[in-house]
């Protein structure tokens, strides 16, 4: 059976509202903003095993006198998503460096309740955990469900992330994040409303890998249901881009620290993780094409870090509701999302932009570019696996012989930026190992890095 997905996200509509004045310049020049003004996108979509999702997101933005800009004054995010079937996102974001007069300090917080009825789980360790695309291909003789590899994962939410300069340069970070999971097996009769046994795409209730995770032990039965994680976040960042949204030049690097002690309430949950991540940003011709490359570590240093946190990717700021992988649209594009998942993993990003179009319409700053990209990431700590208790028989259906290597995939993208900030981003990537999956399409906000 063939999915039917039809995903929809109108940038024609993209709305911007302006409370402001702007400065009476040529149309052909960039408007100076100022006061507030926001972006808004609709989304809708449809696919046969989620259902209609209906939604859309906006961006308020607060340029003030508009002599900061394309900076602003304070950035609040709201958006909200929903299927008929349970997928759901609810999120508040506010971000500011200048909440608190003569006092240089930024602060973001984001809010968020997160339901997924069918999230990407592959096992641990790269490609030795075996990816069988058959056990998921209904014309496959070899199918045993669409929903294998999947889980069904709620998320409650708050971070708080506090920066501020040590010199131009500079800055330290502090935060604190409350994390609230739910995991449980995929839940088919939910899935299958609406339909009847007869029906082609009609799920049969079956076990899943993440079932048979859990009964292996490989996912103790502390974790297998989720649990609470409170964290503290201590950070250096040298940033010297001369753009957050789309920096033509500078380096944004960071060393960070994620602490999750006992004393927190985290009982078994207690770990810390290691993370480092270097950017750096060319300008290749002025003001129109540039090179940008990320390139990453992120291990666990101390304790044993529960498997439902071990996809998230640490950062001082992010704009995403979860920045997880690696695989997937924020970590490597046209890689399944979580293929790779252990205790310490390397990851990179290489990317040319080019804004192609740039211009003024109704007063709107707009401009277009086009991206080529390479990602590439794979495991350097591996989480401990006892893989005697499979069967010789069954051992194949979870695991590969060969050692884990670099994961690669390639692809473009095209992105539509509405004063500078908000950006609607199309990428396409493509996995080079078809242990990784094949493609992926993604429509979502903002440059990767």
């Amino acid at each position: 059976m063939e999915k039917l997905v039809i995903p929809f996200l109108s940038f024609c509509l993209i709305a911007n509202i302006s409370f402001a004045q702007v400065n009476d310049k040529s149309a052909k020049k960039a408007k100076v903003k100022s006061g507030w003004t926001f972006g808004a996108v609709p989304a809708i979509a449809y696919d046969s095993d989620f259902g209609f999702k209906y939604g859309a997101l906006v961006n308020f933005y607060n340029y003030g006198d508009g002599k900061i800009y394309p900076k602003y004054l304070q950035s609040l995010y709201l958006e909200l998503s929903r299927t008929t079937k349970g997928n759901g996102i609810n999120r508040i974001f506010y971000d500011s460096e200048h909440l608190f007069p003569n006092k240089p300090i930024r602060i973001t917080a984001d809010l968020s309740y997160l339901t997924e009825k069918a999230l990407d789980f592959y096992g641990f360790n790269g490609y030795q955990s075996a990816f069988i695309k058959d056990f998921s291909d209904d014309n496959s003789d070899e199918y045993i469900s669409r929903m294998y590899y999947r889980l069904d994962r709620d998320i409650f939410k708050f971070t708080s992330d506090f920066s501020g300069k040590i010199n131009n340069k500079f800055k330290w970070l502090t935060g604190f994040a409350h994390y609230n999971h739910k995991i449980r097996s995929v839940d088919f009769d939910n899935l299958n409303k609406g339909k009847n046994e007869n029906d082609d795409d009609y799920l049969i209730d079956t076990i899943t890998l993440y079932d048979n995770y859990i009964d292996l032990g490989f996912i103790s039965k502390e974790e297998a249901n989720g649990g609470i994680v409170n964290y503290i976040k201590l950070g250096t960042i040298f940033d010297t881009r001369d753009n957050e949204a789309n920096p033509m030049k500078g380096i944004w690097s960071e060393a960070i620290i994620t602490t999750a002690p006992s004393f927190l309430g985290n009982k078994e949950n207690s770990y810390t993780k290691l993370s480092f991540t270097h950017r750096q940003y060319f300008t290749i011709i002025k003001k129109k094409l540039s090179f940008a490359y990320r390139l990453g570590y992120q291990g666990t240093i101390a304790g044993k870090t529960p498997f439902y946190m071990q996809p998230y990717l640490v950062s001082s700021f992010s704009r995403s509701s979860l920045t997880e992988g690696l695989g997937g649209s924020k970590s490597l594009r046209g890689i399944v999302r979580d293929r790779i998942v252990g205790n310490g993993i390397v990851f990179s990003n290489f990317e040319f932009r080019w804004k192609f179009v740039k211009t003024v319409i109704m007063n709107q700053n707009l401009y277009i570019a086009l991206s080529s990209f390479m990602d590439a990431g794979k495991i350097v700590d591996e989480i401990d696996i006892d893989k005697t208790v499979v069967l010789t028989s069954e051992y194949d259906n979870y695991f590969d012989t060969s050692k884990d290597k670099l994961h690669i995939s390639y692809g473009a993208g095209v992105h539509f930026a509405l004063n500078e900030n908000f950006i609607v981003a199309v990428d396409y990537g493509i996995a080079k190992d078809k242990r990784d999956g094949d493609n992926g399409l993604y429509i979502g906000m903002n440059f990767l890095f």
